[in-house]
């Protein structure tokens, strides 16, 4: 049976222990990052000390670019351990003159790439204790300028068409969407395709069709980012009347035969009617005859 001192002796290392790892040293870090497309990304991490463990020594730092959260045998980026430091190109400590007794352990990303978008991992050892945080980068590019152009290049009143819509070099994956000069949207009757080229950035193109008798004056092509932000918008003009007024000639025809028509039957009517007055007195009941023929005549 092992006697008290040793028991004692062996619960406080335990405790001592513990401390250590949870106490003394701890790794804090920016959860959530946003970098860039082609800029520098910062992952910022620094390491916290306890009163009694300020003058710790760093031993291991490692950063990580993992698959999944729960990855642990990630990419090392970074590396420093026996005193050496090594680091894949691209990647480095955010100080340049870092060394052992600098608790700012954030990695510097030199140009930020689609492929950096995701999960890392960085793992502190010190000499009083060891520490590590898992954070994540998102990365952004912005869409290019809209180019919006139609098929065929004149839009002819009464037959098909199509308005096509491009944009670039944006990322995540983004969407394209239509609206009409009143603002309703036509997004429902479009077509949208994204393409990822080697460098992981996207190529938006979508197709609207104008169908004969139903062509706006203008149409607004706008493309929004994946957190449904307005990067860009292009109006398109047709040079149409719109549909309401562009119906066929045989319509148009029977529309100024109207505005004719109807003005000489009330002028006629109005003119009948009078010369009833200016005769009643003359002929009496044979007035109200003469007015019964002439509307029965219109």
């Amino acid at each position: 049976m092992a006697s008290g001192g040793t028991l004692l002796f062996i619960f406080t290392a335990i405790c001592v222990t513990a401390v250590k790892s949870d106490e003394f040293v701890k790794i804090e870090c920016k959860t959530t990052n946003v970098g860039d497309y082609g800029q520098q990304s910062l992952l910022e991490c620094v390491i916290k000390t306890a009163e009694l463990a300020q003058d710790a020594t760093i031993r291991l730092v490692i950063w990580r670019k993992l698959t999944s959260p729960e990855d642990e045998d990630g990419l090392p980026l970074v590396v420093f351990a026996k005193d050496k430091l090594n680091k894949k190109s691209g990647y480095r400590f955010a100080e340049p003159l870092w060394d052992k007794k600098n608790m700012n352990v954030s990695l510097l990303i030199t140009n930020t790439a689609v492929e950096d978008d995701g999960y890392y991992k960085c793992t502190v050892i010190t000499d009083r204790g060891d520490s590590s945080m898992l954070n994540t980068l998102k990365v952004q590019a912005r869409y290019s300028i809209l180019t919006v152009y139609s098929i065929p290049e004149k839009i002819v009143p009464n037959k098909d068409s199509t308005l096509i819509c491009e944009s670039h070099g944006g990322y995540p994956r983004g969407t394209l969407r239509w609206f009409d000069e009143e603002n309703h949207e036509w997004t429902g009757s479009s077509e949208m395709e994204a393409t990822q080229s080697d460098d992981g950035l996207f190529q938006l193109t979508s197709r609207l069709s104008l169908l004969r008798g139903s062509t706006f004056p203008k149409y607004t092509c706008a493309v929004f980012n994946a957190s449904g932000g307005k990067e860009d918008e292009f109006t398109f003009e047709t040079n149409i009347p719109p549909p309401s007024l562009h119906g066929s000639e045989e319509d148009s025809n029977r529309v100024e035969i109207y505005k004719i028509v109807v003005p000489l039957v009330v002028i006629g009517s109005l003119m009948v009617g009078l010369l009833c007055v200016l005769l009643i007195y003359r002929w009496g009941s044979h007035c109200e005859y003469t007015l019964l023929v002439s509307y029965l005549m219109i």
